[in-house]
């Protein structure tokens, strides 16, 4: 029986000459990193860490330059997912169209909830924001594939049809029995408003920090203890020090007049 290294290994190398034509269509070799990432994903299942390596060697950038690029895009899962992944969409269209109601269905059809797997691998929930099909409500995508105007007895027959192996949409690749959730805690903490590990300088992860400059934060205190009003477009945003806060505050005030 093969090791996870040595399927990755064989995976790696089946899909090198995908990756190198990839690579070939840009002039930067680093635009070809979500291309690359996708082809992985769609072979594996998931973006796996030696995935990750393999991309990094090839494009000659550091794995963290990798990981920071996937961690972005909510499209590449970190952890196996299950062979169809279902997203709801929640957003206002949708919402005000019975979504609550198709979501809690769904809930408890497959026994599960949001960011969850079922046990047997076959289904991951995810109830996700706006995807832009407000004209055909509720929706939701499979595989990325889209369904509308969702009903209790569509979703019976969807569910059934994957079961059966007969549903429309292929399943996606599953090389790893994927676990409860694929959320990263890292990422949790990041979408409650704490801060990720990593900031410069700082005496404390959910310390916002930096590099030390304050001077960001002038033009915040004046609006909250002197209640400026804006009065029209600026180029406040550009700011750096003390002294020119005033200069911009000093126009402002002008220009009321």
């Amino acid at each position: 029986m093969s090791t996870r290294a040595e399927h990755f290994e064989a995976l790696a190398a089946r899909l090198k000459p995908a990756c190198e034509a990839l690579i070939a269509q840009y002039e930067e070799p680093r635009s070809a990193l979500l291309p690359i990432m996708h082809l992985f994903q769609e072979n594996e299942g998931f973006v796996s860490p030696e995935a990750m390596r393999c991309a990094a060697s090839m494009l000659g950038v550091s794995p963290a330059v990798v990981e920071s690029t996937v961690s972005f895009y909510t499209l590449f899962f970190r952890r196996p997912v299950g062979k169809y992944v279902l997203q709801v969409c929640r957003g206002l269209s949708c919402t005000v169209s019975g979504a609550e109601e198709i979501m809690k269905y769904f809930r408890e059809k497959l026994g599960i909830g949001h960011l969850q797997t079922s046990d047997d691998g076959l289904f991951s929930y995810e109830e996700v924001e706006c995807l832009a099909a407000c004209d055909k409500p509720t929706c939701m995508q499979v595989n990325l594939e889209f369904f509308y105007s969702l009903t209790p007895a569509m979703i019976d027959e969807m569910i059934a049809a994957m079961r059966a192996g007969t549903f429309a949409v292929a399943p996606m690749a599953q090389t790893e029995q994927p676990g409860k959730t694929w959320s990263v805690k890292q990422d949790g903490e990041v979408s409650m408003g704490r801060k990720s590990l990593g900031a410069t300088d700082v005496s404390h992860p959910n310390n916002a920090g930096g590099l030390g400059d304050a001077s960001g934060l002038i033009m915040l205190d004046r609006f909250v203890n002197n209640e400026i009003a804006m009065r029209g477009r600026s180029n406040e945003r550009l700011v750096q020090d003390a002294s020119s806060v005033a200069d911009v505050l000093g126009d402002h005030e002008h220009a009321g007049h």
